[in-house]
Order: structure tokens, then sequence, then C-alpha cells
């Protein structure tokens, strides 16, 4: 009996040791003010990843997906700010991918606050604890929305479509309780007119309603009349 009671003691130890020896890792990885960390791949306008394998999200950012609009731009901006330099990072939390969220400083730059003020990417609720920060980075985005700059741009933001106007169905993407709620409007749609097609998070435009149904959309509540073809 000695000897299994030695096994089990082993590994109670040696499952506490390594534990204590990631807490005081993780610890020290967030000890700001002593250590920085080399960024060694961008993967886009809002995460990247430090020594040995940790994903960073920017807090309060939400970059394009590569594949829409201003998502290459956007990791390439980041890329050229931070790609290969020691950044300072303030954990804020961690997401559902187990990223860790946080505030991110090079020099006495804060990345964060770039990101928003190009227009590489918009701001976003729920970040960051620190209230004052989180109302700077509003107020850029909304500054930078005023100013028409990156994703607030007419190359992504549009009210019409400016590559064929007769492609003018809008499909748009929003919050529903089971998921994403995919939805189209015409002309003639109540709603229509200020109705923003943000390309940016994956809204499109459509030539007619069989391909805007064929593309999952559905129509409007707000569409009381027919479609009619300009």
């Amino acid at each position: 009996m000695k000897k299994p009671l030695k096994i089990i003691l082993g590994l109670i130890i040696a499952g506490s040791l390594g534990l204590n020896i990631y807490l005081v890792k993780e610890k020290e990885l967030f000890r700001q003010d002593e250590e920085s960390f080399k960024v060694v791949e961008v993967f886009d306008g809002d995460s990247f990843s430090i020594p040995p394998d940790q994903t960073i999200r920017l807090a309060n950012i939400d970059a394009s997906e590569l594949e829409f609009c201003y998502g290459k731009e956007a990791k390439e901006g980041l890329g050229k700010l931070i790609l290969g330099k020691n950044v300072k990072i303030e954990k804020t939390g961690k997401d559902v991918f187990n990223r860790l969220i946080a505030l991110v400083y090079l020099d006495d730059q804060l990345i964060n606050e770039t990101i928003i003020k190009n227009g590489w990417a918009k701001y976003v609720s729920g970040g960051s604890d620190n209230s004052d920060l989180a109302n700077l980075l509003k107020e850029k985005s909304q500054e930078a929305k005023e100013n028409k700059i990156g994703v607030w741009s007419e190359k992504c933001y549009q009210l019409e479509n400016p590559i064929d106007p007769a492609c003018n169905i809008k499909g748009n993407l929003g919050k529903h309780e089971h998921g994403e709620k995919k939805t189209y409007h015409y002309p003639g749609c109540s709603e229509y007119e200020r109705t923003v097609v943000e390309l940016d998070i994956g809204e499109q435009w459509f030539c007619s309603e069989e391909e805007a149904i064929e593309a999952g959309f559905t129509k409007s509540e707000h569409c009381f009349k027919n479609y009619q073809k300009p």
C-alpha cells in the first residue's frame, strides 16, 4: 500500500507545482512595468501573438475579417505598427477563444487608439474596465466615422451601390435571439433610405430578390410594396 500512496502523493505534488509555475508565469506576463513582449505574428487588424504561443486580442476593437472590406488593410496597418517590436500588455480579460484581451502599448502609444483613429477597426464595448480609456476609444471611433476614414469611408460604408447602381437591394446583418439575422431591403421599403450596407462586416448588395434569398436573406418586415427593378 505504501508504493501506490507514494505515487499518488507524487502526482499531487507535481500537479501543484505545475499550477504554481503556471500562475507565476501568468503573473509575470502582465507585470508590464518590468517587461515587454515581442510580437511574432499579426493575424488580422485586432489580434496578434507573442511567445511562446499566446494570442492577444485588442480590447474594445473589432476589425474586419480578411475577406471583407478593409480587412487586409487593417492587418497590414497593425503589422507595420507592431510586428517584430516589443509591446507592453495590460490584460483586461479573456474571450471565448481563450485569447487574452488587452490594452497594448508601443512605448507611450496606445495601439488600440491608433487602430481606431485610422479607421482600421470599429469600437466595441465591454473590452476594458477602464471607463476613461473606453470613452476615449469610443470618441476616436466617432471622429473616424464623421471624417469617413477607413471602414467608415464610402468604400465600406454605403447608402448607394457605387459599382452597379442597378444592384440596389441591401443585404443587412443583425442580431437575433437565435443568432445572426439576415434581412434585405429594396427601394420602397420604409427603412430603405437610411439602411447602410457595411461591407466590412459582410453585408452586401444584391441585384434581385432571388439572389438575396439564395444567399440566406429574408425580406424585411418593413417592405410593404413589391420590388420594382430599376
